[in-house]
């Protein structure tokens, strides 16, 4: 307890320098903590993907459909146990900024597939009855001040127009980690409307289809199985997991995310430097009163423990204080985005990381000062001024 006293005496000699050290270091974890979560918000979908599910695009590109008439032969394959299928829309809501995803699906079975997107019994049944219902997530209704029975006007930007739609329900995630970011509508009424708005690029085609597969473990084997039924035909497909489907869009843009890890470290080795320096000139200062602390018996590992417990305790104190900062930050970003993000919140792990870091900071930056403290000789340390 003595020691400890003395440790917090020693910190706040010079107030100014302590203060804006910790400053920075509260500041650097923060700023580690919210890119952190970006890149963690940014793997979200394929962390929340299903290995029990596949998806099966069009073999040149994701742009191009699908005719709805590969669903039969599919459905065929051996270990698929069920099928859906659901069409990118990429309509605007008022504004371009108010971006999140827009699925036409094949609704009942598409909800089945689904368990994890939680909807009340009535508000799916409101749903599956009407041509122009929509579902939406829990963030979006949020985020726009929606509620089940509003109406939604999109406009259409692959298939122009304006589209109205009904909120008939509002869905939840069964985990934190669900997206509660899209929505969804009817493919039936993107069909009928294509053929009565001469649009022939969406009659009886679709983007994707999601098939459930009972057995994990089979999901290359089946996955090849599927791609061999159309194999050197107009519509070739690809299939793969929808995890490896989402980690795909991420690794269009893996540039900026390996980035953004880069800059978080770099922060990390900024204030690592300015931690290093202050121990350094803290030492320098008090360096005829270790020497005087040694001629009274103590011991040169007392000497370098004082050092090394004062950088440490200055690396928790804006550790713990710049973790605890973060969800507060998060919080005010997400509502800044949006949308944008469909998962955006501070992990354990994040956290664990935060505080790990700091405490190796403070380690660091005393190895220097607490060696060259402990080795001076006490008569050379008694002549400094």
């Amino acid at each position: 307890m003595l020691v400890l006293n003395l440790l917090f005496r020693n910190l706040w000699r010079n107030k100014g320098r302590s203060l804006l050290t910790l400053l920075g270091l509260v500041v650097a974890i923060l700023a580690f903590g919210l890119l952190s979560t970006v890149v963690g918000a940014w793997y979200s979908g394929a962390e929340g993907a299903s290995n029990a599910r596949l998806i099966t695009r069009n073999a040149i590109s994701l742009v191009f459909p699908l005719p709805l008439s590969h669903a039969d032969r599919i459905r065929q394959v051996d270990g698929v146990s069920e099928i859906s299928w659901a069409n990118w829309f990429g309509g605007i809501y008022k504004e371009p900024r108010n971006f999140f995803p827009q699925f036409a699906i094949k609704a009942e079975s598409y909800l089945a597939l689904y368990p994890e997107y939680l909807l009340s019994e009535g508000e799916r049944q409101a749903f599956l009855k009407d041509r122009r219902g929509a579902v939406i997530g829990r963030k979006i209704a949020q985020t726009h001040g929606l509620e089940v029975g509003d109406m939604m006007t999109l406009k259409g930007t692959v298939y122009p127009g304006n589209w109205e739609f009904q909120v008939r329900g509002i869905y939840d995630g069964r985990q934190s980690s669900t997206d509660t970011a899209q929505m969804f509508f009817h493919w039936d009424y993107l069909n009928e409307e294509a053929k009565r708005r001469a649009l022939p690029r969406a009659t009886n085609t679709t983007g994707v289809f999601i098939v459930q597969i009972g057995e994990p473990a089979r999901a290359a084997e089946i996955s090849l199985a599927i791609d061999a039924l159309f194999r050197n035909s107009a519509y070739e497909t690809l299939s793969e997991t929808e995890k490896a489907f989402q980690l795909g869009f991420v690794a269009m843009t893996e540039a900026i995310v390996l980035a953004i890890q880069v800059v978080s470290y770099v922060v990390i080795l900024i204030i690592l430097a300015v931690m290093a320096n202050t121990m350094a000139m803290t030492s320098r200062e008090r360096t005829s009163e270790y020497a005087t602390l040694k001629a009274l018996g103590f011991s040169p590992r007392f000497v370098a423990g004082l050092i090394t417990g004062e950088s440490l305790l200055l690396a928790v104190i804006g550790g713990v204080t710049g973790a605890l900062l973060t969800f507060p930050a998060a919080a005010a970003f997400v509502g800044s985005i949006g949308t944008l993000f469909p998962v955006f919140e501070v992990s354990r792990d994040t956290t664990l990381a935060q505080i790990g870091l700091a405490v190796l900071v403070g380690l660091i930056a005393a190895v220097v000062p607490a060696v060259r403290s402990a080795r001076i000789r006490i008569v050379e340390g008694l002549r400094a001024v």
